[in-house]
């Protein structure tokens, strides 16, 4: 049930308005839609307690639509668009040379009859203050004032005033924006057209995880995954998905507002491999087959099959960073005694294109339940390159450094200082840990 604005006491009130009034035609959708989505790493689109849109995120649309067309010149509108969109990307393409956009207008969602705008076309029902449905029918046209237009049978439409609620028929609340075209068409009858647009609320990324198995060896098992988020406003059914990978800069333009709605959980789909290949500079994932995406879901499907690889387990305590002074630093000023945690490392070579995200590393327990280690950040890496995680700091591992000497000589225009390095290791595996030092006082230096 849709409630209406605040509003005065008035009266229902029939009129035959079909020469006042111009009915849009509206524009029956086709279910085909291509979907290009470019990589985000906006935090807001993967988290599990988000509610409603996020403006973050980019995707490209690609829609076939069917026109219903009269010979003439007169107004289409094309409904159940997303909630951002750029009104200024916005294209459509129309098949044949016999009919051509004069104009278009976005009509954006705003205001408390936002939502009641974008039910245009649909058949609904006017609930009045006692309950009881004043009138049922298409709802053509929603006035600043907030009184309604239901398109009429044979004595014209009816014109609402005073009701209390607007329910719809279909039982699906929708909304967003809609996209009204002016066309001249030299016939009637039906049209194809493809309707491309940019919008927001939708990004995806990898999601690896990665099983330690056991032995003296590192060997890791390895499953890549795209994750895409759908936080635009709209259900995206029988869509063609197509992955970008790579960071194309983006000229933020405004949008419109969104209308807000409740999130809904979708379970992972399960699929053949995406299809790879390049798009100019960045790497392109088509799945394999039309997806579901509804609105205020996160869904997973796989990049690439999983694998056994090679890594590398290796301990680091690291001291100092790769700051460097624009003069020598010769002041006394690095006396103090250091301990500080032993970090864990793993490291693997890419066996393929990884785009960038997220590495989740697990090993098996004694219990045979598989632990959480660490988790990090991988950066777009091409096949063949290192990739480096750092899993945690060391349970059993401590290391203590401790400044022994200091000596400028002025005249011999050097410096000398020396530390000892404590390595500690309580546990009953023995461990190579590597010692990583950033001598920062000058930038020419020798151990």
């Amino acid at each position: 049930m849709l409630g209406s604005p605040a509003m005065p006491s008035r009266t229902l009130l029939a009129l035959a308005l079909a020469v006042a009034i111009t009915t849009p035609a509206m524009a029956a959708s086709d279910p085909q839609t291509d979907l290009t989505i470019y990589r985000s790493d906006n935090s807001a689109l993967y988290a599990a307690n988000q509610s409603g849109v996020v403006d973050a995120g980019h995707a490209v649309v690609h829609e076939d639509r069917t026109l219903q067309l009269t010979s003439g010149t007169h107004d289409v509108v094309l409904d159940n668009l997303p909630d951002f969109l750029d009104p200024e990307a916005v294209h459509l393409n129309l098949a044949g040379s016999h009919a051509q956009v004069l104009s278009q207008r976005l009509l954006l969602p705003h205001g408390q009859s936002g939502t009641l705008n974008g039910q245009i076309g649909k058949s609904v029902i006017v609930i009045g203050a006692n309950g009881q449905a004043l009138v049922k029918g298409m709802l053509t046209q929603v006035n600043p004032d907030g009184s309604l237009v239901i398109g009429g049978d044979v004595f014209g439409p009816t014109l609402v005033r005073n009701y209390a609620a607007v329910k719809l028929s279909s039982g699906e609340v929708g909304g967003g924006a809609r996209l009204q075209l002016r066309i001249d068409a030299d016939n009637s009858g039906n049209t194809k057209a493809t309707l491309t647009y940019p919008t927001a609320g939708i990004g995806w990324r990898a999601a690896y995880t990665g099983i330690l198995e056991p032995g003296h060896s590192c060997r890791l098992r390895l499953s890549a995954q795209a994750s895409i988020a759908n936080r635009s406003g709209r259900d995206w059914n029988n869509a063609n998905v197509k992955l970008v990978a790579g960071s194309p800069h983006f000229a933020k333009s405004g949008g419109p507002r969104p209308v807000m709605m409740m999130a809904k959980a979708a379970p992972a789909s399960a699929a053949p491999m995406p299809r790879q290949n390049t798009l100019d500079d960045y790497r392109t994932y088509t799945l394999p087959g039309a997806v579901n995406l509804p609105s205020g879901s996160v869904t997973l499907t796989p990049l690439y099959k999983t694998r056994t690889i090679s890594c590398q387990r290796t301990w680091l305590f690291e001291n100092g960073n790769t700051w460097q002074p624009t003069q020598p630093v010769t002041t006394d000023n690095d006396a103090g005694t250091r301990h500080g945690p032993v970090a864990s490392t793993l490291d693997f070579t890419a066996f393929d294109s990884f785009p960038a995200g997220n590495l989740r590393v697990l090993t098996t327990d004694n219990d045979g339940n598989a632990e959480f280690l660490g988790a990090g950040t991988v950066a777009d890496t091409p096949k063949g390159q290192p990739v480096q995680l750092t899993l945690g700091n060391a349970f059993d591992l401590t290391g203590t450094r401790e400044r022994t000497s200091f000596d400028v000589n002025k005249a011999a225009r050097q410096m000398t200082e020396g530390f000892t390095i404590t390595l500690t290791n309580a546990g009953n595996s023995a461990r190579t840990v590597t010692v990583r030092e950033h001598p920062w006082r000058w930038r020419q230096w020798k151990l």
